[in-house]
């Protein structure tokens, strides 16, 4: 492997890449288009509008880090091959999705086009573009078969999905998959060129997300307002993790598949040690520690759709065959969104913050 350091974001690979990142206005995309634009990747986005105000996409100024911003629908199969045809990319990163539970009883059919449909489109797309060599399909540790067990779920366990959106991202795994065993086969590698991957991550979190029922965003509006965070489930167990450790995960793999090629083309899961799959009350109670001012939380007594009690990801394939490691614990990714949060509410450069906080993880030694 030519990684300069196995496990690491290597900056000389990515100057100079072209890079077609779907879901570039969404929180996520936001955050790898800082690290990529910092390492002197040309980015072209293709995204949405954003859906939240405000949003990451315009505080950080986004735009102004991409060579073209399409805002446009992935569920528009012409409109995503043209502006994939047009950037000639080296390496695809497709994130774009509709990413909640919750919002996925209410709007079932848009979660599948979106999530499944999209996925297609973006490997269809893929198919008419000779120049690109790595992909990096993004779904969620939801996509698993959840049996509420104590320990964490492997690449090879079966895809389930008791919700839609959970549902959804399984069968953007399949589709993956078939695509992948179809059109780019590994023992065809050298007629094709073509390497692909999904990954899996935990619950991200991070500054600048103002994303609708999840748990840090609808705590810090609380908070903010003055009002108790309301809590469904307190005792929900996941696996938690700041934005930059699934992210560097994802870059660390795009690199491995355009240097090494089809081997790493297959399922990864990118989530924190298992001593950060912590429960609701043990987030919370660390970011009302944390925060300045005065904060609390309720159990709310709602009725709510269901939702899994326990989720955990084995990350064991990720360190052992790439050599990456969760780099910061809770703690560290709680005290990170308040700085992040004091930034932007003090009206400074968060943009600027997000790349002391990259540099900052990038310099960290790994979790143990």
């Amino acid at each position: 492997m030519s990684l300069s350091s196995r496990g690491e974001v290597n900056p000389q690979f990515w100057s100079g890449k072209s890079v077609f990142l779907t879901g570039h206005t969404g929180f996520k995309g936001g955050w790898i288009s800082v690290w990529l634009s910092s390492m002197g990747a040309k980015i072209t986005g293709f995204s949405l509008a954003p859906n939240t105000d405000p949003n990451l996409f315009e505080v950080a100024g986004i735009a102004s880090l991409c060579v073209k911003s399409h805002i446009g629908d992935i569920r528009h199969l012409d409109d995503l091959r043209n502006a994939m045809l047009t950037a000639g990319p080296d390496i695809v990163i497709h994130m774009a999705a509709q990413p909640l539970v919750r919002y996925s009883y209410s709007n079932p059919v848009q979660t599948y086009e979106t999530n499944v449909m999209g996925t297609v489109h973006v490997l269809e797309a893929i198919r008419s573009c000779k120049s690109v060599k790595s992909v990096v399909i993004v779904t969620t540790d939801k996509c698993y078969e959840n049996k509420e067990w104590v320990w964490g779920y492997r690449e090879n366990e079966p895809m389930g999905g008791y919700d839609p959106y959970s549902n959804s991202k399984g069968c953007a795994e399949l589709v993956t998959s078939s695509y992948r065993q179809s059109f780019f086969p590994e023992k065809d590698y050298v007629k094709h060129g073509v390497a692909i991957a999904s990954v899996r991550a935990g619950n991200v979190i991070g500054g600048g997300d103002w994303s609708l029922d999840r748990l840090v965003p609808d705590a810090i509006t609380a908070f903010e307002s003055g009002k108790p965070l309301m809590i469904r489930n307190p005792l929900a167990t996941r696996p938690w993790q700041h934005v930059l450790e699934p992210l560097s995960g994802y870059l660390v793999l795009a690199q491995a598949l355009y240097e090494q090629g089809a081997i790493y083309g297959n399922a990864w899961n990118f989530g924190p040690i298992d001593a950060d799959t912590r429960s609701v009350k043990e987030v919370i109670e660390l970011l009302i520690d944390q925060w300045d001012g005065a904060a609390a939380w309720k159990q709310d007594g709602c009725p709510a759709p269901h939702e899994a009690q326990s989720l955990k990801l084995d990350c064991s394939k990720a360190r052992e065959e790439l050599a990456w490691t969760a780099r910061w614990r809770l703690e560290k990714a709680i005290k990170a969104i308040v700085q992040w949060q004091a930034v932007y509410r003090g009206e400074g450069d968060v943009r600027s913050m997000m790349q002391l906080q990259i540099n900052d993880y990038c310099h960290s030694g790994r979790s143990i």
